[in-house]
């Protein structure tokens, strides 16, 4: 099959980021983060929709209910696509210093959102990696508790994501090339210490967001030289796409049959990234990679019953 590379819509983001594929509604959500933008194209019929948030925003996540979960740059919303409503959930992160927001995040396979942070205008490592569950599904100690840290010492918090039954957590600190993993448990939720899995210095570019597909391998993009690249689950680079622009930012699998990725990519990042190239910050829709994705895990913001529960 030829590889196939086409643009989605002819609208630019400024910083796209965390593009989801909703099986339910066979749409396309991502972000465009630096407008405080969620989007959502429909490929079927070419329909399109934006939401306008009160901050910078971080990544979002598919919900059971059918509303998204925003991370905003220190607390979460609930956006409702049929309102356009956003609700608070009365979770916040407590940064470990000023000038500091949340970044790319995933559900795991059993509903809770892991996110990290990073630190703004400056190199430090100050960032965390948060877990958090919805307080409408979390246990009698309340919202209080529904925030976990699994990890610290992060510079700039990307490229997560789970293998697909759900004991990998795939992870990447930008700033130090590096796509780690940490084992993790499902049932519990728990993460045990990260371990180096990648080092992407000799591939010319930091590793940005990443996706796995249905045989385990992670897709990560380099934002630094436009490619996205593919790992087995043993860490051997075994593909490189080079797309057109200069910068892109995070993959995702989606499509009737979840063998089309979709990539997001930057115009103007407000800081160090930016491109006249005419494409930039075009959504990317790759097709005939003979490789297909995973249905996107959903946040658990409805209790789910033992009968309605999946085995890792």
């Amino acid at each position: 099959m030829d590889l196939r590379i086409d643009i989605l819509s002819p609208r630019r983001d400024l910083l796209g980021e965390c593009p989801l594929w909703d099986v339910r509604t066979q749409s396309l959500y991502w972000i465009d983060a630096r407008a405080g933008l969620v989007r959502r194209h429909t490929p079927a019929t070419g329909a399109e929709v934006d939401w306008q948030l009160p901050a910078h925003a971080g990544s979002i996540a598919l919900c059971e209910s059918g509303r998204l979960l925003v991370a905003l740059e220190e607390d979460f919303r609930y956006l409702d696509p049929e309102t356009g409503a956003l609700e608070p959930l009365g979770v916040r992160v407590a940064h470990a210093a000023d000038r500091m927001r949340l970044n790319d995040g995933r559900t795991d396979r059993r509903g809770r959102f892991v996110v990290g942070s990073m630190t703004l205008g400056r190199m430090a490592p100050e960032g965390a990696l948060y877990q958090l569950q919805a307080p409408e599904t979390a246990d009698a100690a309340g919202a209080a508790e529904a925030v976990r840290i699994l990890d610290r010492g992060i510079h700039v918090a990307n490229g997560t994501c789970f293998s697909p039954d759900g004991r990998w957590l795939y992870f990447a600190d930008s700033p130090t090339h590096q796509v780690r993993r940490h084992s993790y448990d499902p049932a519990t939720g728990m993460a045990g210490p990260a371990e180096p899995w990648v080092d992407t210095r000799a591939l010319g570019s930091v590793p940005d967001g990443a996706a796995v597909d249905a045989d385990g391998c992670v897709w990560v993009a380099l934002v630094q030289n436009g490619q996205l690249v593919r790992f087995t689950p043993e860490g051997r680079l075994e593909r490189r796409i080079q797309l057109p622009v200069d910068f892109v930012t995070c993959p995702c699998f989606g499509g009737p049959q979840l063998d089309v990725i979709y990539l997001t990519s930057i115009r103007d990042s407000g800081n160090l990234l930016r491109s006249d190239h005419p494409d930039a910050g075009a959504v990317f829709a790759i097709h005939g990679t003979g490789v297909r994705g995973l249905e996107e895990a959903r946040f658990a913001d409805l209790p789910r019953s033992p009968q309605t529960r999946t085995s890792p």
